[in-house]
């Protein structure tokens, strides 16, 4: 069972915290992370790419030149895809790049992300974390007794003082126990986290 330093918002130790094997010393499996991200990465294109057809350009009803005699090539309409200014042959059209996995493959990808956090030693545990105000100076002045300047804050439930105290905070992003997921894990160098969230976290992904 994993044991990581217990710090308070002044980056000064202040306990100890045992974390769940369950969840935080899992056997790390790397080709399910990069399915999860790519997975992750796939469902936030919008795919409103397009491109017009030889259908949807304008012109082209009337066949440049006779058939035969010519000696050119024949053509039946001047918005073929091998004209200037004709229809695109084989291009993108707006479509959904979105799928599905497995919600145990989601599981295990976040779970091995967590344990990779613990295995680099990118976890910091806070006893908590709470803001009497927005005040972006002082979130910062948080992270920076903490050490960290890419960072995932995770909060065990909507704190609004603390949520809007980092958002103008450059690499840094909050999110709360049941938004996580594996890509902003991986993204992010350190993965803060409260000791209440800690055991919300191994109460829901258990």
């Amino acid at each position: 069972m994993p044991k990581v330093d217990l710090l308070n918002i002044e980056g000064k130790k202040v306990g100890n915290i045992e974390l769940s094997d369950d969840i935080f010393a899992v056997e790390v499996n790397e080709d399910v992370m990069h399915e999860v991200v790519v997975n992750y990465l796939a469902n936030q294109r919008q795919g409103t790419q397009s491109t017009k057809t030889r259908s949807e350009v304008r012109g082209g009803g009337k066949k440049p030149w006779k058939q035969k005699g010519t000696g050119r090539a024949r053509q039946g309409s001047i918005r073929a895809p091998q004209w200037i200014k004709g229809g695109i042959a084989l291009g993108p059209k707006p479509r959904s790049y979105k799928y599905t996995l497995n919600k145990k493959v989601k599981r295990l990808a976040l779970k091995s992300a967590l344990t990779t956090k613990v295995l680099e030693n990118k976890i910091i545990v806070l006893d908590s974390l709470e803001l009497e105000e927005i005040k972006t100076k002082t979130m910062a002045n948080i992270l920076t007794n903490l050490n960290v300047e890419k960072a995932l804050v995770v909060l065990p439930e909507s704190n609004f003082n603390v949520q809007a105290s980092a958002r103008n905070i450059p690499n840094v992003k909050t999110a709360l126990v049941n938004t996580i997921n594996t890509y902003d894990v991986l993204k992010y160098d350190t993965f803060v986290v409260t000791k209440a969230a800690v055991e919300k976290i191994e109460e829901v992904y258990a």
